[in-house]
């Protein structure tokens, strides 16, 4: 399969595909979100208003943060900074810039939503927006591979010799089966705790993210800084999992005496 052209023009236009694959992306995260929340009986015009803004805080952390990560080749390089559309976004970035600018516009919009609670709605989207930028995103830029491979499965990527590991792809699997977990337990579990729906994300998300970086994408494959945060999220993820679910059977295993059920004032017969 021969790579997918990363470019193309139209007259004077330069059009990235990269780039065309995250407004996509973009576009269909900020429509379901508004879905979700609407579902949740909660206002959700505001994010058509304000979801570009929180798109663009995110993609400047995104880049900022992988910028930073690799100050070497940027600082030797200035002008590649702002060549988004050769790679170079980072998905912690994103989050570390995103989540809370996400949480400071909601709450101006909706005072009433509970944080945990408004992180539970946005879950599903996170991951069903992950699952479409893979495919959409880095699949379409140049060295979007991972490793070299000889494999039956590999693909070819612009800028990269010999077939290769399509990591997109198999992230996009991954963060789709994230995405069916969550909306099952949601939909299984009823009574659950606020915020267990975002732990389960970070602790899920976080395991997949460092085997992909691990065994697909790290040269070498040592312990680098997205390897790092990747263990240090799903560690947070699945203690905060633990912690919300303890605190939810907590008071059944208090040891407080259970009621007694009502007496008869009946006369009993002799």
């Amino acid at each position: 399969m021969k790579p997918i052209p990363i470019e193309f023009h139209i007259g004077p236009l330069t059009v990235h595909t990269y780039g065309i694959g995250l407004a996509i992306t973009f576009l269909f995260s900020i429509w379901y979100m508004a879905r979700r929340f609407r579902q949740a009986g909660e206002p959700s015009e505001w994010l058509y208003r304000d979801g570009m803004k929180i798109v663009a805080i995110a993609l400047v952390g995104s880049r900022a943060v992988h910028v930073v990560a690799n100050i070497g080749y940027y600082g030797a390089n200035p002008v590649q900074i702002p060549l988004v559309w050769h790679g170079g976004l980072s998905s912690f970035g994103g989050l570390l810039f995103g989540v809370p600018a996400g949480i400071h516009y909601m709450r101006r919009n909706c005072p009433g939503l509970g944080t945990l609670r408004a992180l539970d709605i946005a879950a599903p989207v996170l991951m069903a927006g992950w699952a479409v930028g893979r495919l959409l995103g880095p699949q379409l830029m140049i060295r979007g591979g991972g490793h070299p491979t000889s494999a039956w499965y590999g693909l070819s990527y612009a800028g990269e010799a010999g077939k290769r590991i399509p990591v997109p792809v198999f992230q996009a699997l991954e963060d789709a089966a994230i995405w069916v977990i969550l909306l099952s337990i949601e939909r299984r579990m009823a009574r659950r705790p606020e915020g267990l729906l975002i732990f389960l994300t970070a602790g899920m998300w976080g395991i997949t993210r460092f085997t992909d970086e691990f065994f697909w994408l790290a040269v070498p494959a040592v312990w680098d800084a997205v390897e790092v945060m990747a263990i240090v999220l799903s560690v947070t993820g699945w203690v905060g999992v633990f912690v919300l679910l303890w605190r939810h059977r907590a008071p059944s295993l208090s040891g407080a005496p259970a009621a007694k059920p009502p007496t008869s004032s009946a006369p009993t017969r002799s």
